[in-house]
This record gives structure tokens, C-alpha cells and sequence, in this order.
């Protein structure tokens, strides 16, 4: 085999990878980049960006079903889904291909193959390049697959997963969705705005139980109004296939009959058949790999990053993780920091939550103000017909830090920068509401929710006040 040596070895290219690599080189150092599938990971190839390009399908047709309200008359609409997904598909080879030569152009060695651990510093790579690799320093990268349950595992024609539901080239009648976190929802709505019949089966008592109560009530009422059949508190035994589709079993009621089942029951790590013992690696119990907040696992000179850390998984989390892991590599000093992580659920409406829920933060011992704007009442979004949902801001009563926030509606994933921002910065109340807010813009929203939190509303009406 051919022994090749280099300042810094990733393993994995996803979101966390090639950033990772991309940053190693930018600070001067020859840099390997191994991937055994395709460059960009999870996200790119079967997870953010399909799954948002076709949620981008869902607006259209939406806006199309709902042209009336603007007074523009339009024909008979038809969805073909087969398109659809050819779409998606053109998406992902598109930015893929952008991305090779996004590495390329940092002087990043890309090498396709499994990656596996000969020692601290030795890579044995096999696949499409068979080759031993010296690296210096190592991150390694290498994701989250979606959980498969024993119990009902997915033949990928009748029982999917996140990811083989992403080739469906025809929509089904009806749908089980067997849980009700992020991934299921945002499913649930895609397929929902389709014309598909969806059925969301969770064993928690509520949808998006981590996303706080406010937002599991909201999503649950606008599901609902969509048509969505949502069951709480029931535990799933088994799926059967049936000539017309599949059975779900259920614990102490009767089986359920669909065309189709997505199980969508979280994820695993993978961490297992890469050498992690050789190379003196320390995992959890869990497979999650053990590192600090400079992303340095127990073995000097490897770093670890994305979901295979178990931290957080979200993409944007990884790219970060992978910056600091890299100028660490390469002889800095970052530290990471998961005090104002957003997180976005692509659903129909969108939600978006930084920091603390309400629950938490009262859990945390603080005495907390809550201002919440509805977005009914913003003149944006009166004129734009997108009055579902809310801003919610919650911060500390005495000092007016920004421990959180929380909103549902309309662009509510990019509406939520401001506040991560603003927390990152440890900024105050005092700090948004002397902040110049564009008008009419929906940003506004946060002007108002910091307004009606220091009990100083102007477009809504003050809290009620006892007389004495």
C-alpha cells in the first residue's frame, strides 16, 4: 500500500469535515479529507438539503393553493412528484460537485475510502484508494446514520427511513410516521402540504417535547388545523406488511392500516469499526466519542467533531465544532461554547428556538420576564398573509440578559440569527429595543417581544393591571 504523509487527516465530509479541512488549510497545513461515500455527508446528500429542497416544492404549492387571497385567479394545480424528487436529485449533485471543487481549490487531498485506525498517527484507508496515511493530527467526523429498530425494521419499499424516504418517486395514500421529534414533523408537514394522509405515532406526550410546551401546543393545533392525526402516548410493537401496505401494531390497540411507514425514531453515532481502541479513543456508552470544549478527545493529537460527539446534532453545530478543532490542530487556542445553538424545524409553519425554553430556564433557578408578539399582529405579515405564529423572548428579570427565545411562523429560521446573535454577545432587552427594527419587516417582531418582556409594549396592549 502507498504511505502518504500530512499535517492533517479529517475523516468524514460532511458539514463538520470539510469545513474542518478547509480551515486546516487555510492555516497552512497539507490536509487529507477522507470520505467513503459522498462528499458533503448526511446534509447535503440525504438530509438538509434534500429534505429542503422538496419542503421548497411544499411553499410553492402553497402559495399557489392560496393565489386567491391575493386576488390572482389560477387554473387546476397537480403535484408530480416524480419531478419533484428529480429536482431534489439535481440539487445535491450540483452543490456536490461545487463543493469538490471548493476543496480542491484549498489544495485538500481528497481520499475515498473507509478510514480505520492503525495507531495514534497511522490511517488505513480501503476502498476506491487503498493507501496508509501518517497524519500529525487527526479530526474525525464521521456522523450519525438513522436508528434502526429491531422491532420493525425498514425494508425501504413499504418501511422507511429518513433516508430512503427521499427516493420515493410516487406519494402513497397514507402515511404512519412513528415519532413526532424534528424529523418526523418535518415529514409529516411535507407530505401533509402533498395531499398525503399523515399519522404521527409518539410514545413522549407531545410532539417536539425538547422544543419547550409552547412551541409542542402550537405545532400540534397547526398540525391539527392541516389535518394531521397526531397520538400521543402510545407505544409502537411492530409493522406488518400487508398486500395494500403495512400494519402498525400497537400496545394495547388496534393495529393502524397504511400505504406506507417512516420511522423516524432518531439516530445513531457512528463510531464503531474505525480503530478508535487502537488509536486510544474513549467513546461513551452510547458510541459518542469523549471530547473537551477544545474538541480534543483522550488520545493526544485527535480531535473529534459533528454527531459522532453526541453534543448536538445539527450541521451548523458540526462546521463550528470543525473551525475549533481545526485551529486547535494547528496550534491555536478555541474553545467551544452551546450557549446559544439555534435549531430550526423546516416545518409548514417553521419553528426556530435559541438557548432556553421557559421550562429550563425555570428549571435553572432564574426569575424569568416572557414577551410574546404574535405575528397577527405585525404589519408585515397582516400584508403578506402569514399572520400564523409568534416571537418569544424570555430573559432574566433583574438583569434583562437573553436567556432564550422561541418562534413559529414565517421565515422563522432566519428570524432567529438576531437572537443568537444577541445571546452570543450576552446582549440585554435594553440592547433589542434600542436597536432600530426596519418597518414593515418581521424582524419587528423581536422589537415588540422585548417591548411586551420589559412591560413596555407599543403595538399591543399593556398587561392588565390590578387597581388597587
Amino acid at each position: 500500500m502507498e504511505r502518504k504523509k500530512f499535517d492533517v487527516a479529517v475523516i468524514g465530509a460532511g458539514p463538520g469535515g470539510y469545513v474542518a479541512a478547509i480551515k486546516a488549510a487555510q492555516m497552512g497545513k497539507q490536509v487529507a479529507l477522507i470520505e467513503k461515500t459522498s462528499l458533503g455527508g448526511t446534509c447535503l446528500n440525504v438530509g438538509c438539503i434534500p429534505t429542503k429542497t422538496l419542503i421548497a416544492n411544499a411553499h410553492v404549492l402553497r402559495q399557489i393553493q392560496h393565489a386567491a387571497d391575493f386576488g390572482i385567479e389560477i387554473g387546476s394545480v397537480s403535484v408530480n412528484y416524480g419531478k419533484m424528487k428529480t429536482r431534489k436529485d439535481a440539487v445535491i449533485e450540483k452543490m456536490r460537485k461545487g463543493l469538490e471543487g471548493l476543496l480542491q481549490s484549498n489544495s485538500i487531498t481528497i481520499i475515498r475510502g473507509h478510514a480505520e485506525f492503525l495507531s495514534p498517527r497511522e490511517i488505513k484507508v480501503k476502498g476506491e484508494n487503498n493507501e496508509v496515511l501518517f497524519a500529525n493530527q487527526t479530526i474525525i467526523a464521521t456522523g450519525s446514520a438513522p436508528l434502526d429498530i429491531p422491532a420493525f425494521p425498514c425494508d425501504h419499499e413499504k418501511v422507511f427511513n429518513s433516508t430512503s424516504i427521499l427516493e420515493l418517486t410516487s406519494l402513497p395514500k397514507s402515511l404512519a410516521i412513528i415519532g413526532g421529534g424534528y424529523i418526523g414533523c418535518e415529514f409529516a408537514s411535507l407530505f401533509a402540504e402533498l395531499g398525503v394522509k399523515i399519522t404521527i405515532l409518539e410514545a413522549l406526550p407531545s410532539i417536539l417535547s425538547l422544543q419547550g410546551k409552547v412551541v409542542a401546543e402550537t405545532m400540534t393545533r397547526a398540525f391539527s388545523k392541516k389535518g394531521i392525526e397526531i397520538q400521543t402516548g402510545v407505544f409502537v410493537e411492530g409493522i406488518d406488511q400487508t398486500n395494500s401496505g403495512v400494519s402498525v401494531r400497537l400496545k394495547g390497540k388496534e393495529a393502524l392500516c397504511f400505504d406506507a411507514a417512516l420511522v423516524a425514531v432518531g439516530r445513531k453515532i457512528i463510531s464503531d469499526n474505525i480503530g478508535l481502541d487502537k488509536a486510544g479513543v474513549k467513546v461513551s456508552d452510547k458510541g459518542a466519542i469523549v471530547v473537551n470544549d477544545k474538541m480534543e478527545t483522550s488520545a493526544q493529537g485527535i480531535y473529534a467533531i459533528g454527531d459522532v460527539t453526541g453534543k448536538f446534532l445539527l450541521a451548523h453545530v458540526a462546521s463550528h465544532q470543525g473551525i475549533v478543532a481545526a485551529a486547535n490542530a494547528c496550534g491555536g487556542s478555541a474553545h467551544m461554547h452551546y450557549d446559544a445553538v439555534p435549531a430550526v424545524i423546516f416545518t409548514l409553519p417553521e419553528v426556530a428556538t435559541v438557548g432556553l425554553t421557559q421550562e429550563q430556564a425555570e428549571e435553572g433557578g432564574h426569575v424569568i420576564s416572557i414577551g410574546k408578539f404574535p405575528f397577527q399582529a405585525l404589519g408585515k405579515s397582516v400584508a403578506s398573509l402569514e399572520v400564523e405564529g409568534f416571537a418569544q423572548v424570555i430573559s432574566d428579570k433583574k438583569t434583562g440578559q437573553i436567556l432564550g427565545a422561541q418562534v413559529i411562523g414565517h421565515e422563522a429560521a432566519s428570524l432567529i440569527a438576531e437572537i443568537g446573535l444577541a445571546m452570543t454577545n450576552e446582549l440585554t432587552l435594553a440592547s433589542i429595543i434600542d436597536t432600530i427594527h426596519a418597518h414593515p419587516t418581521l424582524p419587528e417582531a423581536w422589537l415588540e417581544a422585548a417591548l411586551l418582556a420589559n412591560d413596555t409594549p407599543l403595538h399591543f396592549p399593556p398587561k392588565s393591571k390590578k387597581t388597587v
